[in-house]
């Protein structure tokens, strides 16, 4: 009922989904079962046909893993939302399902570096022909198109620079071609920023970042229009990444708090940025709220605040960045973002390691390039924490 009442996205936040059994519980229930008894077997036959809706196994029916997916498909609103077992099932989910040999997908080159080798190396192997291209650059997404291309795809902003592209246009230049758009909502979640509202045909997220926010749980999830969902699930079905029940309901608990969350890390991030820009050992800042940013103008129209993760570089190279990384305590050394913990990290070594030397200077993969996903501490105790850090470059 509260996704077609026009609620608030914190009241959906909470209330979205939520269904209750016969035993009157007021938390969602976490339903850990392999499979379900049928009171007959005409019933059964008729779940397994779909001719009656039921639960039938938990790799594609589950109740804890349908609250889930309606309160992500009510916040994005979508019409209907599949979770998967990571992130980038969500992506491989997604392709699985849309695409075939022959078709071609244009990619923006500032995504998160297993998105490329996703695109580059494995769907390649069965025939789909990929094409990357820089995210701001309009006239590159329209030349990179042809009458084989089926899916746009891009991160804004981009993991780890901070880009930002204008979703409604790439939306417009892909349905003029008979393609559709998927956008990477991770950085963003609904509570900034809504891509179907803008024309986007596809949500995808790491429900692992902010849609958890502390880091407990693997997940993932896509949200569009019903007929395209349906397709995502017969292919779930099949192939079986699915999210565990365990998972959907941590995830359940996170879309809780996620509106809140999501203001303190914009807040904590937008004063760390400022702060970077005027430290001497520090060349550049990547932050889509600062006013230099090339994307600040378009990302305030799209976003509702700029969220939590920054980039900086360093004056110096890879012994620099790794200098100051090493000296922080703070700061969590990993590669996960979106948490209540500050977290910080290399990469060009890391999370882009896998690109060749090539794919990392077309994507700006600096050597001296550090990413910063800003949590919940008090912010002057991260800003501490990395001043002592800059102090041993100088």
């Amino acid at each position: 009922m509260f996704e077609d009442e026009g609620y608030g996205l914190e009241t959906l936040a909470v209330r979205a989904g939520q269904s209750r059994s016969g035993e009157g519980e007021h938390a969602e229930a976490m339903y850990l079962t392999s499979s379900y008894v049928f009171p007959s077997a005409a019933e059964a036959a008729a779940r397994f046909s779909g001719d009656n809706p039921g639960n039938v196994y938990s790799r594609y029916t589950n109740p804890t893993v349908r609250m889930f997916e309606q309160r992500i498909a009510a916040l994005e609103q979508g019409e209907a939302a599949v979770a998967t077992s990571s992130g980038m099932a969500a992506i491989l989910s997604l392709c699985m399902a849309l695409l075939q040999s022959g078709d071609k997908v244009i990619c923006s080159r500032s995504v998160f570096g297993t998105t490329t080798a996703l695109f580059s190396r494995y769907l390649k192997k069965f025939g789909v022909r990929v094409a990357f291209v820089d995210l701001t650059d309009m006239s590159a997404w329209r030349d990179a198109l042809d009458g084989d291309t089926k899916l746009l795809f891009m991160e804004t902003p981009s993991n780890p620079l901070c880009e930002v592209a204008d979703i409604r246009k790439l939306a417009d230049l892909a349905h003029s071609a008979g393609a559709m758009l998927a956008v990477d909502n991770c950085f963003c979640t609904p509570a900034l920023q809504r891509p179907l509202t803008l024309g986007a045909d596809f949500v995808v997220h790491s429900a692992t970042k902010y849609l958890d926010g502390q880091g407990r749980c693997v997940g993932g999830a896509v949200v569009g229009r019903r007929e395209f969902i349906d397709e995502l699930v017969v292919f779930l079905r099949t192939a079986g990444p699915t999210m565990s029940p365990f998972n959907a309901w941590v995830f359940l608990k996170g879309l809780e708090t996620l509106r809140l969350r999501m203001e303190a890390h914009s807040r904590n991030a937008l004063v760390l940025a400022q702060w970077l820009e005027k430290q001497p050992s520090v060349a550049r800042v990547y932050y889509t709220g600062l006013p230099g940013h090339p994307g600040h103008r378009l990302a305030a129209e799209q976003m509702t605040a700029f969220g939590g993760v920054l980039s900086f570089a360093v004056e110096g190279g890879r012994q620099q960045a790794w200098q100051l990384i090493d000296a922080c305590k703070i700061f969590s050394l990993t590669a996960n973002l979106g948490d209540a913990k500050s977290t910080i990290v290399h990469p060009a070594t890391t999370t882009h390691g896998r690109l060749s030397e090539e794919e990392k200077a077309r994507a700006g993969i600096a050597e001296n390039l550090i990413r910063v996903s800003v949590g919940l501490e008090t912010v002057e105790d991260l800003q501490r924490d990395l001043a002592q850090g800059l102090s041993t470059l100088d």
